[in-house]
């Protein structure tokens, strides 16, 4: 059965995205597996578990293309048992049909065939089916955001893509100019230095959208799910200061939200540094291999 909704975006460059919190480079820097909470102190993975399971909503980051950070959000979400779980990858028109498809049969493994997935750009199925069937029996709730919607914000707008209820989640609120120019030069960087200001501008617009997006879409899996829900997303989109955990502060503020990055830090790397970055738990690991994404646009030396 197919209930493709919409194409999902892969976003900004994996790797470079990750540049903007620890950088991309060989392996080797001995961090892997460490799990950083408040101050920076270690902890167990099973103590992680106990602190996430008296939280409403858990928000789980990753690099999109490591099989690591896959496995670990399926440990997480296997071991936290939530009523509903809200995904980045799916798109939202995919998420009544999701729920349809499981009725007649359908299984959590399924649903990635089901929904279209090799049509989204989004690493394998394989290394995505096993959170989804760790969360068997869950509400599935999606927040991908269509072309048209991501379009229309560049040019107008996140509130006015976003349409009734952004006032609630303080999209029509113009940025702080020095943050604007921080994203700015952040959005500039992840895409090789290749990126006219202007268009930067826009895109931070459709950032703004996809992470209200993915606020509401785990706000329906709370919802729907009886009181508790995850939502699995990219470490940007996961970030407190300015990433969901922030809009769902703003909708619901009685919530108690937690957020985990899963961290990939490079040699040489500072982990203390690192596990002070906008996320409650960081959870290391070494880089996952993968080509320069800005090959492309070096030119060979003559």
């Amino acid at each position: 059965m197919s209930i493709a909704g919409g194409l999902g975006l892969r976003g900004l460059l994996v790797c470079l995205a990750m540049m903007l919190v620890v950088g991309c480079a060989p392996r080797g820097s001995g961090v892997e597996g460490r799990i950083a909470g408040p101050g920076g102190a270690g902890i167990s993975e099973a103590s992680l578990v106990e602190v996430l399971r008296g939280a409403d909503i858990v928000v789980i980051g990753e690099v999109h293309d490591s099989p690591i950070h896959h496995a670990r959000q399926a440990r997480l979400v296997r071991a936290l048992r939530p009523g509903g779980i809200a995904f980045e990858m799916v798109p939202q028109a995919s998420e009544e049909g999701i729920q349809a498809f499981l009725a007649q049969g359908g299984t959590a493994r399924e649903i990635g065939p089901a929904i279209g997935w090799d049509r989204m750009r989004w690493p394998d199925w394989k290394m995505y089916a096993p959170v989804f069937v760790a969360a068997e029996g869950a509400y599935v709730a999606g927040g991908g955001v269509p072309r048209p919607e991501l379009a229309l914000a560049r040019r107008e707008g996140a509130a006015r893509a976003y349409g009734g209820g952004a006032e609630g989640l303080g999209l029509d609120q113009p940025l702080d100019a020095a943050l604007r120019t921080e994203l700015e030069d952040e959005m500039i960087a992840s895409h090789c230095n290749m990126l006219p200001r202007e268009v930067a501008t826009g895109m931070i617009e459709s950032q703004r959208l996809r992470d209200a997006r993915f606020a509401a879409a785990a706000l329906r899996a709370y919802a729907a799910g009886g009181g508790k829900a995850v939502l699995i997303t990219g470490n940007g989109h996961a970030r407190t200061d300015r990433g969901v955990p922030a809009y769902l502060g703003r909708a619901m503020p009685e919530l108690t939200v937690l957020s985990v990055g899963m961290i990939e830090l490079a040699p040489g790397g500072d982990p203390a540094v690192a596990a002070e970055m906008p996320f409650d738990y960081v959870w290391f690991s070494e880089p996952t291999d993968r080509a320069d994404p800005c090959a492309a646009f070096k030119v060979p030396p003559s």
